[in-house]
């Protein structure tokens, strides 16, 4: 048995929590309000309202909150750190700067970013997509709580590839949307209904994930406007990591700028 730790039972976490429990972890979990408390207590969970008791005398702690910022406060100035045990491992799931896990790693803490990518209902069925950056060691040592809902669990380098993967992977996403918004655009200068237009695709060759997801949504601006919060935030990330190495999204910037709501027809 593995004790647990998890920080951000959000739409991602509270699923996170019944499959930790169903694999056999003892889970710890923050519940900062009184809401919060009263709800988690429904979850197979023990709930504690301040951020360094979730290290206490855990193996693996869990961050899964929503901003970069969240997840600095949380493991950089929250004493998180100085409550986790020897050989603990800190699992940020948080999409973010891949700089900000390197300084964690920097304290001496034993650090994996493991950004996913799929929704709630990935969680619950155990098929969440993981991309991991971590030592050899450490990643072989939380792979098994990872694996209580993750699969498949990718280690794709050393501390910080991981989030670099997940801003590359949020990128093409992101394209691939301004893509169908300009295909859109030009279904509606052909005079084709754009619902009809984007079903039909899903059964040719220009089928994809993201055009199954706009599919459901009904439109590429709608699915665009559902995704406007957590892909903006992370494209905000992707442009800064690019300039602060000089790298060139080349082609990718005219459809990235179409991928948002005020891109789409």
């Amino acid at each position: 048995m593995t004790r647990v730790g998890l920080i951000g039972a959000g739409r991602m976490g509270r699923p996170m929590i019944r499959r930790l429990a169903e694999a056999g972890h003892a889970v710890c979990v923050l519940g900062r309000s009184v809401d919060s408390r009263a709800a988690l207590a429904q979850e197979p969970a023990r709930v504690v309202d301040r951020v360094p008791e979730v290290g206490e005398g855990a193996d693996v702690v869990l961050v899964c909150v929503h901003t970069d910022a969240q997840v600095r406060e949380v493991c950089l100035d929250s004493g998180l750190l100085e409550t986790l045990p020897n050989g603990a491992v800190l699992v940020v799931h948080t999409t973010g700067d891949p700089y900000t896990v390197e300084e964690i790693a920097q304290r001496g803490t034993d650090v994996v970013d493991a950004p996913v990518s799929g929704g709630p209902p990935d969680v619950a069925a155990g098929h969440l997509t993981l991309f991991v950056g971590g030592a050899d060691d450490t990643v072989a040592r939380v792979r098994p709580v990872l694996r209580s809902y993750g699969d498949p669990v990718l280690h794709v380098g050393p501390p910080g590839t991981g989030q670099r993967v997940k801003l590359v992977n949020n990128t093409v996403f992101a394209a691939q949307l301004g893509l169908l918004s300009h295909a859109a655009r030009l279904g509606a200068q052909l005079g084709l209904d754009e619902r009809l237009l984007l079903e039909a695709l899903t059964h040719g060759s220009a089928s994809s994930r993201a055009l199954a997801a706009v599919v459901r949504r009904g439109s590429v601006a709608e699915f665009a406007r559902s995704t406007a919060e957590f892909l903006g935030k992370d494209l905000d990330v992707v442009r800064a990591v690019a300039a602060g190495l000089g790298a060139d999204l080349g082609a990718l910037t005219q459809v990235l700028d179409a991928a948002t709501p005020a891109g789409t027809p």
